[in-house]
């Protein structure tokens, strides 16, 4: 089976010099009921929520591209684009569970200087802008995105470089937001040189959801700017096969032809990619383009997401009917971030029927029955050469106490 990527179907009203420029898809942002209404049919219960996002604090902000906006249905509330990018009364709803900061991220051992979210020993997250080029209904970092409209001020990102600096046992950045693609080359390429003077610093990543919203930011300065300052691994977010078009294509073939590598990290999402047909069609499509599927996320329970979040049991089931189907480079992790802050917690499958200090039992994905026997405890050695690498492993772990 050839997979192909359709074009978007940009509106006969645009240029195509405008709808290819990705300046032009910021500054044309829909906003407003107005705006969206040149796009969707709305119906009530979508226009309820602008109606009350005027007056009301508890409404996330809403924003979306026009080329976005494009792959949605004009008319179906429930097309699964749609539901990502128009807001619903359910967000409105008596929650069973909401949380303004599902990950922790604001509990000052998480949070060290402003912009830090520093929770796993070896690496942070560098929260360099707030904006992002569309408000996602499902975000996970309510209490922060579309905050200031604006790129991190000098003094806190000072204050972040230096953070990073003094504390030795990092080996990795994670640009985050908002997100880091919609600020300018240059304050981008500011970002990474000075990443790139901190010795232990090994490894950057970039999470974006531009190549899927507005897949024209990816330009030939973009891509130079990001491969000087190798490695930086490039963190995807599409969530539905649809969302894969000729452009969004082009711009992961972009980064990957230049040695930038991309992992994607979908959401489960109910109503929008809660089935093994859609997830594997995206899977698939993106391995072609050589983008690994990293993650399956469960949906955090942040502010106004029930009636997105599908059910853990939901997801499992659709990891497991995966398995054995997929291919193990198209297959996500299935994870699930603790909420409070908890950190993530992976799941798999579960195969095993028994397990004792002798041996394990199995039955795979096809019915095959089978034992793993242990070898004897007494064989285990430790490897002859392990102290060379301990003082590593123990500055490592020490990077967070």
């Amino acid at each position: 089976m050839k997979l192909t990527y359709t074009p978007s179907p940009k509106p006969e009203s645009v240029s195509s010099q405008d709808w290819d420029d990705w300046t032009w898809q910021l500054r044309h942002s829909l906003k407003s009921e107005k705006d969206f209404s040149t796009y969707f049919d709305l119906a009530e219960s979508e226009r309820k929520v602008f109606a009350t996002s005027e007056n009301a604090k508890e409404v996330f902000n809403i924003r979306t591209t026009p080329y976005y906006a494009s792959l949605a249905s004009k008319t179906i509330v429930n097309d699964p684009i749609r539901r990502i990018l128009v807001p619903h009364e359910k967000e409105l709803f008596d929650p069973k569970q909401a949380m303004l900061d599902p990950l922790g991220e604001r509990k000052s051992k998480n949070n060290p200087v402003p912009r830090i979210i520093h929770r796993y020993s070896d690496r942070v997250l560098f929260l360099i802008t707030d904006i992002c080029s569309v408000y996602c209904r499902y975000c996970t970092r309510k209490h922060f995105t579309g905050s200031d409209q604006a790129f991190i001020k000098n003094s806190e990102y000072e204050n972040a470089i230096e953070y990073i600096r003094k504390t030795t046992g990092l080996r990795e950045v994670i640009l985050s937001g908002g997100d880091p693609l919609t600020i300018s080359d240059g304050q981008l390429e500011r970002v990474l040189i000075d990443l790139r003077a901190i010795d232990h610093v090994e490894i950057i990543r970039i999470g974006t959801r531009m190549p899927v919203v507005a897949p024209m930011r990816v330009t030939d300065n973009l891509v130079k700017i990001i491969k000087k300052a190798k490695p930086v691994f490039l963190m995807t977010h599409f969530n539905h096969p649809r969302e894969l078009t000729s452009e969004a294509a082009e711009a992961v073939e972009r980064f990957v032809d230049n040695g930038i590598p991309v992992m994607n990290q979908m959401v489960l999402l109910n109503g929008v990619n809660n089935h093994p047909a859609i997830v594997q069609a995206l899977s698939r499509r993106l391995l072609y383009l050589r983008a690994k599927p990293y993650y399956m996320f469960q949906c955090d329970p942040s502010i106004g997401t029930d009636y997105l979040r599908t059910t853990i049991e939901d997801s499992l089931q659709i990891q497991k009917e995966l398995w054995g189907h997929l291919s193990g480079l198209a297959m996500p992790n299935l994870a699930v971030d603790i909420p409070d802050g908890g950190g993530k917690t992976y799941y798999t499958p579960d195969f095993e029927t028994s397990s004792s200090l002798e041996k394990r039992s199995y039955i795979g994905w096809d019915g095959v029955e089978a034992d793993y026997v242990n070898p004897e405890a007494s064989h285990i050695v430790k490897p002859l050469d392990y102290e060379l690498y301990l003082d590593e492993w123990e500055s490592l772990k020490a990077a967070k106490k």
